[in-house]
């Protein structure tokens, strides 16, 4: 079983930056691949990012290409989703999401493992 914590979530203006970070358990998070999800007001959960197992590939939702960057640290058994050039339409709950595949994917069902979500509100 795998338990996924994130934090870094807040309320920040347009143009601003926030660093978002999931903390996972488990021996073995360095071979899981990693994504982030968001789901906006009134809107389906979308996917945002995924970073490979073992590797630093990287896969990114058009919408945010060039502005967020996925990364991991597998010292410390975290992924991470720093955002910059923040727009409104930013505004969601983001979670993370393990998969016990190290292979990418940007489909939520081909996730194991959830976050319960951090709220990201950015204002105009």
């Amino acid at each position: 079983q795998v338990q996924l914590v994130e934090s870094g979530g807040g309320l920040v203006q347009a143009g601003g930056s926030l660093r978002l970070s999931c903390a996972a358990s488990g021996r073995t998070f360095g071979t899981y691949a990693m994504g982030w999800f968001r789901q906006g007001p009134g809107k389906e959960r979308e996917f945002v990012a995924t970073i490979r197992g073992s590797s630093d590939r990287t896969t990114y939702a058009d919408s945010v290409k060039g502005r967020f960057t996925i990364s991991r640290d597998n010292t410390k058994n975290t992924v991470y989703l720093q955002m910059n050039s923040l727009k409104p339409e930013d505004t969601a709950v983001y979670y993370c999401a393990a998969r016990t595949n190290p292979d990418r994917s940007i489909y939520e069902s081909q996730y194991d493992y959830w976050g319960q979500g951090t709220h990201v509100t950015v204002s105009s």
